[in-house]
């Protein structure tokens, strides 16, 4: 069983990965990792903590002379802002006058129902876990997925769809998201660039007004083979498990898997992906179809087609020209508290959908093939991909 936790605050002195259940074996390249960091940093729109932190994973366990050894994998990723913070998030009480409360809770974001449920007088604690920070401590694990899924031919990325009202219409295809990956600059990640202007231009509209844009990424998993969950369990149900992970994202509001919105209000015979036989397409048991609605999935399980998940995100909750909100300890009118923040992250939250797509589909192939070791889950693997080619 693949598991994994994170723990550690935004400001806090780190975030802390942990991962067990990856075979002993598995060749962990430390600077494929701290590129995933990289990536999830990078995109227009994002604010002034980018310039402070320089993510790199420091390995404590779990991986020895680059492979891992079965045990449970620890991450350490340094919090250097924590250094501003240390009198304001003090260890030890400290002097309560130097601490930064967050007086008026912001809507939209954890800030109020955090503080009623844990008895906050305000919402500092809760920022500091709930914040988005957190999900760099979930790529470093993705990346580690990614490694592994790649032994078995799976590749995982996202592009950006949407900005704002600057949407993509066309299905983009995955030839076209590979070079998003090996870009050393990244805009906003979207593979058309003409749209990708006209979103650079709604973050800039963003920008200048006080407020934040949100938007749509999508994660494609290429090459994963059928078989993947099951329509036995309801909580064992690939679509289910994907919608559970992007959905657990900070400010990712809604999920789609294929082209499951658009085809709720389409007649069955316009939607459902016709089968045919083609005895080259051995991957998939020869079976082919001529476009990929369902996302790569039916009845719960992964049928030889691209995987394909959708991620809606909101606005950013802090804003420049803060909402009304009230003050904790008066009750009276107030503007909602302002942090340091971002105008737009849909290109960070597809990185991170990405690593929630990669650990799910990890897990279940783990469950599926099994394997203490990574030669005994690649050879397990490639005993099914024969039975696929013998059906």
């Amino acid at each position: 069983m693949l598991r994994y936790c994170t723990a550690g605050e935004s400001h806090g002195e780190a975030l802390v990965a942990v991962l067990s259940g990856i075979p002993a074996g598995l060749a962990v390249d430390a600077a494929a990792v701290d590129h995933e960091l990289w990536r999830r940093q990078q995109g227009y729109g994002r604010g002034g903590r980018m310039k402070i932190e320089r993510d790199a994973a420091h390995f404590v366990s779990g991986v020895r002379n680059g492979q891992t050894i079965g045990s449970p994998i620890s991450i350490l990723l340094e919090n250097k802002d924590w250094k501003n913070w240390q009198e304001a998030l003090p260890v030890a009480q400290g002097d309560p006058e130097r601490h930064r409360r967050v007086a008026s809770p912001r809507p939209g974001h954890a800030d109020l129902a955090g503080a009623l449920k844990y008895n906050f007088p305000e919402a500092r604690y809760v920022l500091e876990r709930a914040s988005a920070r957190e999900s760099a401590a979930r790529v470093a694990l993705g990346a580690i997925a990614k490694l592994l899924l790649r032994e078995l031919g799976v590749e995982v990325l996202s592009h950006v769809v949407g900005v704002g009202s600057a949407v993509v219409q066309e299905a983009v295809e995955w030839e076209a998201i590979v070079p998003l990956a090996q870009r050393e600059e990244v805009v906003l990640n979207c593979a058309d660039p003409a749209m990708e202007q006209r979103m650079k231009a709604e973050v800039d509209q963003a920008l200048r007004s006080g407020d934040s844009v949100g938007g749509i990424f999508e994660v494609v998993a290429h090459a994963v083979p059928a078989g993947l969950g099951t329509y036995a369990n309801w909580d064992e149900r690939l679509d289910a498990q994907l919608a559970a992970a992007v959905m657990s994202l900070q400010s990712v509001k809604a999920v789609e898997i294929g082209r499951g919105i658009a085809v709720a209000g389409s007649p069955g015979s316009k939607v459902h992906d016709e089968i045919g036989f083609s005895p080259g397409a051995r991957d998939r048991a020869g079976f082919t179809r001529p476009h990929n609605h369902a996302g790569g999935i039916e009845g719960g399980v992964s049928n030889g087609e691209d995987v394909v998940v959708r991620g809606y995100v909101k606005p950013i909750s802090t804003l420049r020209r803060p909402l009304a909100s009230v003050d904790f300890t008066t009750r009276e009118p107030a503007k909602a508290a302002y942090e340091r923040s971002d105008v737009c992250v849909v290109p960070a939250a597809g990185v991170a959908g990405e690593a929630m797509t990669a650990l799910t589909l990890a897990r279940c192939a783990l469950e599926k093939f099994g394997g203490d070791s990574l030669g005994e889950t690649v050879r397990n693997f490639k005993g099914y991909c024969r039975q696929l080619q013998e059906y």
